[in-house]
């Protein structure tokens, strides 16, 4: 938009001012560019004919109201250009790219590649030769659908495997010709008869899809020798409503079981007997019984002992009676809780040949074998002590109840006319030495015998061991008895220590 007016020399207007338009007519200067890219479609394999796969738009800078900006388009190659070379067609004025091939050849499994490429083409001036052209790749994916079921590479698998072992036997391959990065491909392993006992899994190796088969619970070859599996495959995805799994996604495996020299097994285990320590030697203990799993073979068991830590016992190798060789005592330190353990061997012919282990524990019943103690066996007292209470003497049994306590304390005849000390029962362990009278400054041994309250009754016949020393200044002296310097006051802590004790 323009003012103009017109002017003389002087500058007079002479005329106007008015106003001039000027319109600037659009020339075809600019190419049609595609700017959205890249572009990248999908189609399902099998889809019908017709089916869109995407939408191809270019953008001209021209007047949208004029020719230089009405754009058509158009594909110029195809790449590749089997099964057809015209696979897909785009729609001139939309861009929208369609199927224009039927089902059958859109099937991805046939194909060279499941991608095509297309140069497409955008002309403006509605398409005249007089247009000017941009061009764009369009890429087209060809997805997998689940239309082809997995199959076995064979009808039938064979395996062998030793009893009594677990891991995989077997691994079985199928074939899929759908996409492998999809679940349409990915097969999922079943075993639908043969494995009452689920001695038997499969699982699936991802990298490979291979079916793997594995025993997980160890096969008895006495039991059975041969197992025949049957194993369905599928895959992840389902199958298209027009498709179904075939006999070719069932498959036979045949397992055979090789026999192993397994260990004889004791029968029970552990063994448990009950038998009174200080049985006599060559005692029977028992008898003890080991099969050989082996069934199918004919083979010989010997026996021997193993571990036997107090080496109180022997076996014999061939009918597998356990004797003693020493005397059991249940106060060892062999014994835990009153029961030995011992462990024995059984030992086929096989080559070679195979072991198994036993346990035996036996139970000790208690036996009043063994006589009370007396402690303490040494005591000291002032020759000129006020208290005369010496000692209170305690007594313990390795022995177990009813042959322990309650003890029965006394004193052996004395020597001399006249009685110097008497025992006197506190409790059922324990007993107090009194003194009848001061004694001189010597060493003096106290015959005292203690019963236990077994049947029948054990005694001990001890000495009690009584120093007199001379006290002064409340310290002991008892050098002349060839006894050491004790404090006065801590023996007579110590005695009233025990004593209280005693009665708590």
């Amino acid at each position: 938009q323009l003012e103009v007016e017109v002017t003389d020399i002087s500058g007079k207007t002479i005329d106007g001012p008015v106003r001039l338009d000027i319109s600037v007519i659009d020339q075809n200067d600019n190419r049609p560019m595609f700017k959205e890219g890249p572009y990248v479609g999908h189609v399902m394999e099998g889809s019908p004919t017709g089916t869109t796969v995407m939408r191809m738009t270019a953008f001209d800078a021209d007047d949208s109201s004029t020719d230089n900006a009405l754009l058509r388009y158009n594909i110029l190659k195809q790449t590749p250009t089997k099964p057809s070379p015209n696979m897909f067609y785009i729609d001139p004025e939309k861009g929208d790219i369609v199927t224009v091939v039927s089902p059958v050849l859109l099937d991805r499994e046939t194909m060279e590649t499941p991608k095509y490429e297309l140069v497409i083409e955008a002309k403006d001036m509605g398409g005249l030769d007089v247009g000017l052209t941009g061009t764009a790749t369009a890429t087209i994916l060809i997805d997998d659908k689940n239309d082809h079921p997995p199959e076995f590479t064979k009808k039938e698998f064979q395996a062998t495997v030793k009893e009594g072992v677990t891991g995989v036997i077997v691994n079985l391959t199928v074939g899929d010709r759908d996409d492998p990065t999809t679940g349409a491909w990915r097969a999922v392993y079943t075993i639908i008869n043969g494995n009452p006992g689920q001695s038997f899994e499969i699982h699936t190796n991802p990298q490979t899809n291979e079916g793997m088969l594995s025993v997980v619970k160890p096969l008895d070859y006495e039991i059975s020798a041969f197992h025949t599996l049957l194993i369905k495959v599928e895959n992840e995805d389902p199958l298209i409503p027009d498709i179904a799994y075939g006999p070719s996604s069932t498959a036979t495996v045949q397992i055979t079981v090789e026999d192993v020299n397994e260990g004889p097994v004791f029968h029970p285990n552990p063994m448990t007997v009950t038998k009174p320590e200080n049985i006599p030697i060559g005692s029977v203990v028992l008898t003890v019984n080991a099969t050989d799993p082996d069934t199918l073979q004919h083979q010989t068991i010997r026996y021997s002992v193993y571990k036997d830590p107090a080496g109180w016992l022997e076996i014999n190798p061939t009918n597998g009676t356990i004797g003693t060789t020493a005397i059991l005592d249940r106060e060892s330190p062999y014994v835990q809780n009153n029961i030995y353990t011992a462990l024995f061997l059984a030992i086929d012919s096989g080559n070679p040949p195979a072991t198994g282990t036993g346990t035996l524990h036996i139970t000790l019943e208690d036996v009043n074998d063994n006589v009370p103690s007396l402690y303490p066996t040494l005591a000291k007292v002032c020759d000129d002590a006020k208290d005369l209470r010496v000692v209170v003497l305690g007594a313990s049994d390795k022995d177990l109840h009813p042959n322990t306590d309650p003890f029965k304390f006394e004193l052996s005849k004395q020597s001399g006319p006249e009685k110097l000390w008497r025992i006197t029962k506190l409790n059922n362990t324990h007993a107090q030495v009194i003194l009848l009278q001061n004694l001189k400054k010597a060493n003096y041994n106290i015959p005292i015998s203690v019963t236990d309250s077994g049947k029948p009754p054990l005694t001990n016949n001890t000495e009690l061991k009584l120093q007199v020393c001379s006290c002064k200044k409340s310290k002991m002296d008892c050098s002349a008895t060839d006894a050491l310097h004790i404090s006065m006051t801590l023996i007579l802590l110590s005695l009233f220590s025990i004593f209280c004790k005693s009665f708590s």
